[in-house]
């Protein structure tokens, strides 16, 4: 119970930097919603860079994150080396990566289909070079339990950036109408979304300049013998990364080439990424517990009760989300105008719940994925990633031609899916553990039945958001009562009576 004590509270502070900080992204939204026309396609240009960019980060870190826990906990090795050994081979590979870029700058922003604005592709190649190396140092932070310092250097990148985006979104634009002069030095309309990959670049640089003390915690030197069995045993992770990521962004890549003409692909991409961002509380969810998750495991590998600590882990990261997952049915119809100011985009918003089912699937198999990271048998998470994508890719394919981006939203599904099945079936046999599958799939069945229940018309917003506020709180009282949630507060009346 400690250990899940001490997850809870490292949750709770990472949340702080992933859940609130995403929370205030959203800010940006609407931003760009209200300030680019979802006819323009802007949107969705902005959409297929940033998927193009979070792949990249993947292939750029090439499994270090994970790699550098498992190291950094092993017997004997020396932790330090392991630090440094990581940010180097992190940082070389992410400097070549960058070098070839702009070396071959038209090439490559012809291939991805922005000839005309190669300055968006040379941007987020710095950007993302230089997340990839931030990585390391941020994984060093969540190795030495310094979850504060985590958030603040994440809540400083997601200020400045939501700063910058309000002055050259929102205020600029407002005085451009009447001193065109004056703020035209500043400011040029014409740029539109790319000053979006713009501010990034500034806010990324802003945070690296922050991170100097990170860099300094210990003597720079690459071992390499150490490297290599670092890369034996991340190799396979590359392979994982690479299919984990396609199943979040394949669609967003491939749906300007799949669906024609390219400019209506440009604006359903458009309003099918602004929907989405409705549902990444899941995301966010999932990435505040991996941040704390990931740490503990690896350290509590060699315990007795390690494998009961998995299967609480398992069962509570489900009850979490499914209650999420009500939360942000119950109340759509709030989130819908904070979020989408602008009703063309609200169209999209059908994908919602699918999304988020995806999502949750993605979380459960991240939560099974740790069988073979600790048994060394990554290879298996490769062939499982890679059979999801395969799944995802083909739905896209064969229907996004004749359904548009809600075949984007069930490829999610199948491909997670297929996925976290796979894991849980091969993983019983190599690592098993007894997770509670009768008290989650209690809660998965009356999550369903709430939700189809909440799909009832009701038409006045007030009786709706109320009737469904009721059924997220049948849910929370049934997971209290099960889970004996009010026993300490019971005993506490109990004393001082």
């Amino acid at each position: 119970m400690a250990s899940l004590k001490l997850l809870a509270k490292d949750t709770a502070i990472y949340g702080l930097s992933s859940i609130v900080g995403r929370f205030l992204n959203y800010l940006l939204v609407p931003l760009y919603t209200a300030s680019i026309p979802a006819a323009s396609g802007g949107y969705g240009v902005i959409t297929n860079v940033y998927a193009l960019t979070a792949l990249t980060l993947v292939i750029l870190t090439f499994g270090m994150e994970t790699t550098f826990f498992r190291f950094v906990n092993k017997e004997g090795e020396n932790a330090p080396r392991v630090y440094t050994t990581a940010l180097i081979a992190v940082g070389l590979f992410a400097l070549a990566f960058l070098a070839a870029v702009l070396g071959a700058l038209p090439s490559v922003s012809s291939f991805l289909g922005y000839a005309d604005h190669p300055s968006y592709v040379a941007c987020m190649a710095v950007v993302v070079a230089m997340d990839a190396f931030q990585a390391i140092p941020f994984a060093y932070l969540r190795y030495k339990r310094r979850p504060w310092r985590f958030a603040f250097l994440k809540l400083l990148f997601i200020a400045l950036n939501i700063l910058i985006n309000v002055v050259y979104f929102l205020l600029l634009p407002a005085l451009y109408k009447h001193y065109p002069d004056a703020i035209g030095k500043i400011y040029d309309p014409n740029v539109s979304q790319g000053y979006a990959f713009y501010i990034n670049l500034v806010c990324t640089s802003i945070v690296m300049l922050f991170m100097l003390p990170e860099l300094r915690v210990a003597k720079w030197v690459l071992d390499t013998s150490l490297l290599k069995r670092m890369l034996n045993y991340s190799w396979p992770l590359v392979i994982l990364g690479i299919a984990g990521i396609l199943n979040q962004t394949a669609d967003k890549i491939l749906f300007p080439q799949i669906l024609k003409p390219a400019s209506e692909a440009q604006v359903q991409l458009g309003i099918y990424g602004a929907a989405t961002k409705v549902a990444m509380i899941m995301a966010m969810l999932t990435q505040a517990f991996r941040y704390a998750y990931e740490p503990l495991v690896f350290s509590k590998s060699q315990d007795k009760d390690s494998g009961e600590t998995y299967a609480l882990g398992m069962k509570w990261f489900i009850i979490g989300t499914l209650i999420a997952f009500m939360m942000v049915m119950a109340w759509m119809d709030i989130i819908e105008r904070i979020i989408l100011p602008n009703p063309d985009y609200r169209e999209g918003l059908r994908v919602v719940p699918i999304v988020m089912a995806a999502e949750i699937m993605m979380g459960v198999y991240f939560n099974l994925s740790f069988w073979y990271k600790l048994t060394d048998h990554n290879l298996w998470g490769a062939v499982f990633s890679g059979i999801g994508c395969a799944v995802l890719i083909a739905i896209n394919v064969i229907f996004v031609p004749r359904y548009g981006y809600i075949a984007c939203a069930w490829g999610g599904v199948a491909g997670y899916g297929v996925s976290m099945i796979l894991s849980y079936i091969v993983g019983q046999h190599y690592y098993p553990i007894a997770y509670p599958l009768r008290d989650i799939a209690l809660y998965v069945l009356l999550t369903a039945v709430l939700f189809a229940a909440s799909q009832v018309p009701v038409d006045n917003i007030v009786l709706r958001i109320a009737y469904r506020t009721f059924l997220l709180a049948l849910l929370v009282g049934v997971v209290m009562r099960r889970e004996n949630l009010l026993d300490p507060i019971r005993k506490k009346l109990a004393r001082r009576r």
